[in-house]
């Protein structure tokens, strides 16, 4: 099934959100009181009897709607499993080659900002003190059910489906926080792009290789260049050691959203200057239009905005708090 969420443009409900599925150019509503998270709640056997029953119904044209975000994510973890893009990205960002010893040893994630989650079509506004815009070609995974501490083998039955995912990035401010020795931060939680809908697991089981990995072509263009394209069987591990991993002394949650991290061979523009040495293709501008197409899942379409001006902040105060200590004491 594709599940998507969905606003008409006209009549009563018009601009509100209210999810259905996806068939034959159409999409046919579920109950309107439903919200995505809550069919996922509910199971992918819930969700095929909320599909039957709509699918009874005339739906809408799929070209009269608008898209919107497939999913309000319960949390959002960005992994990193794609070797090739470490190597670009690091020599990009941080001058350094090669490989970190400690990437190989389980598929790292940081969190991102479920609060700045954007729909297909959906324009892109980077913060204003970034001139290094980039984008990220990912596929999510969609938590089904709750889990702790789950193995490789019980992650399979908590794969409800996958979307899309940019992860988009303002590099020169990613360098310059990452110093600081955490993971981004005002780096990346400005924006993240899902989308055009879930496709449900069961309708990419057939793209499974021999080990286990989804064999689907990735594609990313700018300005209707294309600039990259990868397998996402190149992931150095599968969605469901993710999903492990991520519930490892701790919890995931239906409705929580993994990304695989970005493609390589030209999954994203930082990589390509890495291996490049130059700033090839440049980074994104306002009105640049970027297009990433999955096999068995569609294209997700974003323009990219003009920066809107943020108020200024101070820099850190300058203290000596051993002085301070010694004055507080008297």
């Amino acid at each position: 099934m594709k599940l998507s969420t969905f606003a008409v443009p006209i009549g009563s409900a018009a601009g509100q959100e209210q999810v259905g599925v996806i068939a034959a150019g159409r999409v046919h509503p579920f109950p309107a009181e439903l919200s995505m998270r809550d069919v996922i709640e509910r199971g992918l056997d819930a969700a095929r009897e909320l599909a039957d029953a709509a699918l009874a119904g005339d739906g809408f044209p799929l070209d009269t709607v608008r898209l919107c975000t497939p999913l309000r994510p319960a949390s959002v973890r960005d992994f990193v499993a794609f070797e090739e893009h470490v190597q670009g990205v690091r020599r990009a960002i941080e001058g350094t080659a090669g490989v970190p010893d400690a990437w190989y040893d389980a598929p790292t994630f940081y969190f991102t900002n479920p609060h700045a989650i954007l729909g297909p079509g959906e324009t892109v506004r980077f913060p204003s003190a970034c001139s290094l815009r980039d984008l990220e070609l990912e596929v999510a995974v969609v938590v089904g059910e709750p889990g702790h501490s789950l193995t490789v083998e019980q992650a399979r039955d908590h794969v409800f489906g996958y979307t899309i995912m940019n992860d988009w990035s303002a590099r020169d401010l990613q360098g310059r926080e990452m110093q600081v020795g955490l993971g981004p931060a005002k780096g990346k939680d400005f924006a993240t792009t899902f989308g055009p809908w879930i496709v449900t697991a069961d309708e990419l089981e057939h793209y499974r290789d021999d080990d286990g990995f989804l064999a689907l072509w990735c594609a990313v263009s700018v300005n209707g260049h294309e600039i990259g394209r990868d397998l996402l069987s190149n992931m150095s591990w599968t969605f469901e050691a993710m999903i492990a991993y991520a519930s490892r002394d701790s919890r995931v949650e239906a409705g929580d959203v993994l990304g695989s991290g970005t493609v390589g061979n030209g999954g994203c523009l930082s990589e390509l200057w890495g291996h490049r040495g130059e700033q090839d293709p440049p980074p994104l501008a306002p009105g640049d239009v970027v297009t990433l197409t999955v096999d068995g899942i569609g294209s997700l379409t974003s323009t990219v905005g003009a920066a809107e001006p943020t108020p200024t902040l101070p820099g850190a105060r300058l203290r000596d708090p051993t002085l301070a200590r010694m004055a507080g004491s008297l």
